[in-house]
């Protein structure tokens, strides 16, 4: 599909009612469970990000399914998938697109990167230089990308799924706190049980493969979805305790860097996002508790002393969600 033939579908559409997200979201997740055994939490964080209008940063070893997972939700919306391999080479026009002069027409022509794709895979991508990471900054935060001096619209729906290898470290760079801060979540497959992993071995025996999976939804539903999100209401009590969470992670001894005002409005959207896909046009308290840790933890530095006691910020954001008092709703 070329730039030319894309239909970018306006956030105008539609909105539908938040039993009918649900439903996509069940469509999704059991599209995406053709090839990917199990793995339902993981699953949902990513379903979430593309409801939320977010990013999704996937931190596993290899071979767990982090690049099937992005194909598998690509082919599950119809929508395009792109792929970038980050290597220390690579450079900003690698990802944005080139402009080039065509000889035959005596004219400069525009040769689109991979960044113009609806679904973005972008592959270890602390082993691109800090300058090359930053080509994204525009794309994931905006929708858009500039190209000497052009402004273009990105495809909608437009989700960035970036993959991290946590035990090779060698040859990488570590991803800016600005870049950190522009992913949704932050969510890790893992290796599947024996039970799982032996219904994984029958199933890829037989051949499926994630470009045979059937579309289950479309861009246009997908977007009309994320205008019943926006309307999920957030009651003052809700909102306090996510802000008493976030308070409390600035206040913290062992954080040198506490949550910023986007992972707010991150964590209140996604907990708007997880509640019309449990069904409910309200969020609850534990909607926040349950998605605290893979919002908030990755936007986070702890402090040096903390470190060496070998605690990570997840385990940081788990003490302080369990130390901060969840509201009682009173009759």
């Amino acid at each position: 599909m070329t730039i030319e033939s894309q239909t970018r579908v306006s956030e105008t559409t539609t909105s539908i009612d938040v039993s009918s997200v649900k439903t996509l979201a069940t469509n999704i997740r059991e599209s995406v469970q053709r090839v990917i055994v199990g793995k339902s939490e993981t699953i949902d964080i990513a379903i979430l990000a593309l409801l939320c209008r977010g990013h999704v940063l996937l931190e596993d070893v290899p071979g767990t399914g982090k690049t099937t997972l992005a194909k598998a939700l690509a082919s599950s919306l119809d929508c395009q998938f792109g792929r970038i391999q980050f290597t220390p080479d690579l450079v900003p026009g690698d990802v944005l697109g080139v402009n080039f002069y065509n000889a035959a027409k005596g004219e400069f022509e525009f040769r689109a990167g991979p960044v113009f794709s609806q679904i973005l895979l972008a592959d270890e991508i602390n082993r691109a230089t800090p300058r090359t990471q930053s080509a994204l900054l525009e794309a994931m935060q905006e929708r858009q990308a500039s190209i000497d001096g052009v402004t273009t619209a990105l495809p909608d729906p437009f989700m960035v799924m970036a993959t991290l290898n946590p035990v090779e470290m060698e040859g990488t760079f570590p991803l800016p706190e600005a870049q950190l801060d522009r992913f949704m979540v932050r969510a890790s497959l893992g290796y599947p049980d024996r039970d799982e992993e032996s219904s994984m071995l029958d199933r890829f025996r037989a051949g499926e493969k994630p470009d045979a999976i059937t579309p289950s939804a479309t861009a246009a539903d997908l977007v009309a979805a994320r205008n019943t999100v926006d309307t999920v209401t957030v009651n003052d009590t809700v909102r306090d305790y996510l802000l008493d969470i976030v308070a409390a992670t600035r206040n913290s001894t062992a954080l040198r860097l506490g949550a910023s005002p986007r992972a707010s409005l991150a964590l209140q959207h996604a907990a708007q996002g997880w509640a019309a896909m449990n069904g409910r046009s309200y969020v609850l308290p534990d909607d926040v508790k349950f998605l605290a840790v893979c919002v908030l933890a990755h936007r986070l530095l702890a402090e040096t002393t903390t470190q060496l006691r070998g605690q990570a910020t997840a385990q940081i954001i788990g003490d302080i969600v369990e130390a901060t008092p969840v509201p009682i709703e009173r009759e």
